[in-house]
C-alpha cells in the first residue's frame, strides 16, 4: 500500500491572514498546541509560513537584553539573514517565510519527508492543484507511519507482495514482524528472487528494518550479473 500525505496530514488547521497581529500568531499556536501556521489569502491560496521560530525573533533581536550595537554572530546571521527584518515585523506578512515549501495531498508519505529534508524544514503545506490549503503535514505525522501494528505489516507483505507483486513461487516463505523489524525465512527457488523480497518488505510502510534469513534453491545471481 502506497501511503499519500492525504492519509498522514492534519485537515483541520489553524491559519491565519496576512495582516493578522503578532499577538494574534502567538495565540494561535500556544492555543492550537502547534509550532507553526500558514498564512493565507481571501481564497485560501498558501502564500507563506509563520513558525514559533519566527516569533521568537523579537526576542533574539531585542537590544535592551544586549550592550548598544550588538550583533549576533556571523553563524546565526548565515542561518537567519531575515533575522532581524522579521524581528521589527509586527504582522504575518512581516513575519512569514515566504513562499511557503508546500506538496500536493496525492503525494507519497516518502516524497514529504524528502522534501522537509531538501527544504530542513519541520511541516509542509498541503495544497491542492491550485494552491489553496488543504491540511498540515510535519514530521509527527510521517513518523505516525512506524506506529503501525506488526500484524498489519505481515499481512501487506504476505498479501500484496509475496502473493501478488512477485509472479514467482512463495509458498515457503514465512514472513514474522517484531516492533517493525521483518523477517524474512524459509526458501525461494532463486537467490535473485529473494533479494528482491527483501527490497520490496522494506518499502511497505511502518517497517524499521528487514531480517533475511531466506535461502534458495539455485543461486542465479552470477548469471545475473552478466
Amino acid at each position: 500500500m502506497r501511503m499519500t500525505v492525504a492519509d498522514v496530514m492534519t485537515a483541520k488547521v489553524v491559519s491565519v491572514t496576512a495582516a493578522t497581529p503578532f499577538k494574534d500568531i502567538a495565540q494561535a499556536l500556544i492555543t492550537g498546541g502547534i509550532s507553526a501556521v500558514p498564512v493565507v489569502d481571501d481564497d485560501q491560496h498558501v502564500i507563506g509560513m509563520v513558525s514559533e521560530a519566527d516569533l521568537l525573533r523579537k526576542e533574539e533581536f531585542r537590544e535592551e537584553f544586549y550592550r548598544e550595537g550588538y550583533r549576533p554572530p556571523l553563524r546565526a546571521r548565515l542561518r537567519h539573514p531575515k533575522g532581524r527584518q522579521k524581528a521589527a515585523g509586527d504582522t504575518a506578512a512581516d513575519l512569514m517565510t515566504s513562499p511557503a515549501i508546500t506538496i500536493s495531498p496525492e503525494a507519497s508519505a516518502v516524497s514529504a519527508a524528502r522534501l522537509m529534508d531538501a527544504h530542513d524544514v519541520k511541516r509542509l503545506a498541503v495544497v491542492d492543484y491550485n494552491g489553496r490549503l488543504q491540511g498540515i503535514v510535519s514530521r509527527r505525522d510521517l513518523v505516525k507511519l512506524f506506529l503501525r501494528a506488526d500484524e498489519e505489516i505481515a499481512a501487506e507483505i504476505r498479501d500484496d507482495i509475496l502473493d501478488r507483486a512477485l509472479w514467482v513461487d512463495t509458498d515457503g516463505v514465512q514472513v514474522e514482524v517484531h516492533q517493525g523489524v521483518v523477517t524474512l525465512s524459509g526458501w525461494m527457488d532463486r537467490r535473485t528472487e529473494t533479494g528482491i523480497a527483501v527490497r520490496m518488505s522494506g518499502r511497505v510502510n511502518g517497517v524499521v528494518d528487514v531480517v533475511d534469513k531466506l535461502t534458495w534453491k539455485q543461486d542465479d545471481s552470477a548469471w545475473e550479473a552478466k
